[in-house]
């Protein structure tokens, strides 16, 4: 058997791990932060219409830079103090019950855990590089202004 015909025997193989290198390479790739405030839920109450607004972009940025199990429970949890601190308990716990439900990175939806993150990606550590592809992307995004447009 010739060189030539070993490599053509080996062409599916090399062809599949090459789409398979593509995919894990574009698995990784990040999208740019995006927040809708509180998603499916109101932004405040009537007259204080952005009350806890600030309390689900903060939300946001956790949920859409993802991570382990423990961290998406230390935001849902931060969720529930801050709009608690705004003079909201009740509602404060409805909100944590639902993003504690809703909000799996196992339900392809566009606020689950980790949505910046293709879907599949589940409960991860973030490397090295993907932190680094985090800063990168939130330097591009005024944070104070993001936070301000949405108060106005």
């Amino acid at each position: 058997m010739t060189g030539y015909q070993r490599l053509m025997m080996l062409k599916p193989l090399i062809l599949s791990a090459l789409m398979l290198i593509s995919c894990a390479l574009a698995a990784s790739e990040l999208k740019p932060f995006s927040t809708d405030g509180c998603s499916e839920f109101p932004d405040g109450i009537e007259g204080h219409e952005d009350l806890w607004r600030a309390c689900c972009i903060e939300h946001d940025l956790a949920y859409w830079k993802g991570g382990t199990r423990q961290q998406r429970l230390q935001a849902d949890h931060r969720l529930q103090q801050c709009v608690a601190s705004v003079g909201e308990p009740l509602i404060a716990k409805i909100m944590l019950a639902g993003v504690r439900i809703g909000g799996s990175p196992y339900l392809k939806t566009p606020f689950r855990w980790g949505f910046g993150w293709p879907y599949g990606r589940g409960y991860q550590l973030l490397t090295e590089q993907e932190q680094m592809q985090v800063q990168r992307m939130l330097s591009r995004v005024s944070l104070p202004e993001l936070f301000d447009k949405n108060h106005n």
